[in-house]
């Protein structure tokens, strides 16, 4: 994809415009108003926009200025143009925000998302990081991950979160809820029925849906929080594979990146890493991680948790990517679940 960069007078001698001045940037085919520049930091001086690369879903590129002390700083610009664009760039905003916001070191700071001046486009702006897509180190992801999860506390108390997010192009339900049970219910249903309207009605995968969602779903999740037992709400990233995490080549560490996060019970982050169609599936990398974050009681259940979690990736994977296998493997799943804690007490 093509980039031109047209630039006004006042920025060509490293002036920062306000809002009001004409200033058009084409990156690809989207055009963005000095309303980004208007983001940037007081006194940043606008060098290049460079488009690097395309995503599955946006296009993106990097900006590089010159600070207010003469140094060298880029910023990290995704551009987004199509119909739920808003609510989209929204959600990945206001998820990383709440990321940096708990745990600073482990996301690149947002700046500012807006609309553009195409009306049907929006940008989501942060900071770039040279960043290497290697498989994450299992003790550090581990370590940092767990931080996340516990210094994170639920505005509402509850699980969810305040704007819909999307895990890619499809959105999550994360109405709060007060119960675990609950929520994951909604969501496992929401996604169960994105997938439907992407690849058709079929019998095999309805039938076990029905019985997991009735009566699965309290089967394995009712019991932490039986007994006097409670689970707090942790903001997990929603989609952390390995395309979505990277390692700092200055520093060697580890980031996370497009979230679709919510508040969760903290084991549901690390379902999607059993998942076949990742990287990410050896065992040890739930090791590390449950070795910094135990699993909730009643322990003996906790890995057929992971199983259960599993399956909303293995479904949303699904509806993104019609004919993928990931639809027949969570029947195996759920038939191998249902066969276990359900067939078996009647």
């Amino acid at each position: 994809m093509s980039l031109e960069v047209k630039l006004d007078r006042a920025v060509l001698n490293g002036i920062k415009p306000k809002i009001s001045n004409k200033l058009l940037i084409y990156v690809g085919r989207i055009t963005l108003t000095s309303l980004l520049l208007a983001a940037l930091k007081d006194g940043d001086k606008l060098v290049r926009v460079e488009h690097y690369d395309t995503s599955r879903w946006a296009a993106v590129a990097k900006i590089d200025v010159e600070t207010l002390n003469g140094s060298p700083s880029t910023y990290f610009l995704k551009t987004l143009k199509t119909e739920d664009a808003a609510g989209r760039v929204l959600g990945e905003y206001m998820a990383m925000l709440e990321i940096y916001n708990t745990l600073p070191d482990f996301a690149p700071q947002p700046h500012a998302y807006g609309k553009c001046a195409d009306e049907d486009a929006y940008f989501f702006l942060c900071d770039y990081l040279t960043i290497g897509h290697a498989l994450p180190d299992p003790v550090q992801l581990g370590e940092k991950l767990a931080e996340l999860h516990k210094k994170s506390e639920s505005p509402t108390g509850k699980f969810g979160f305040h704007v819909t997010t999307f895990d890619g192009k499809l959105p999550l339900n994360t109405t709060w809820d007060s119960s675990w049970t609950s929520f994951f219910k909604k969501l496992m249903q929401d996604v169960y029925i994105l997938d439907t309207n992407v690849n058709g009605f079929w019998k095999d995968l309805d039938d076990v849906m029905q019985v997991t969602l009735k009566t699965l779903i309290p089967r394995l999740l009712d019991p932490l929080t039986a007994d006097g037992r409670s689970i707090k709400p942790c903001l997990i990233h929603g989609d952390l594979w390995e395309s979505n995490i990277g390692t700092n080549t200055n520093t060697g560490e580890l980031y996370i990146f497009d979230a679709c996060s919510y508040y969760a019970h903290h084991e549901k982050e690390v379902g999607i890493w059993r998942c076949e169609h990742h990287e990410m599936k050896a065992e040890e990398y739930r090791n590390e991680y449950f070795r910094n974050y135990e699993p909730s009681e009643p322990i003996e259940e906790f890995d057929d948790r992971n199983r259960l979690y599993s399956v909303e990736t293995l479904i949303i994977n699904s509806a993104h990517f019609p004919g993928a296998n990931t639809r027949q493997l969570a029947v195996d799943e759920l038939k191998y679940l249902i066969e276990k804690y359900l067939e078996m007490e009647t």
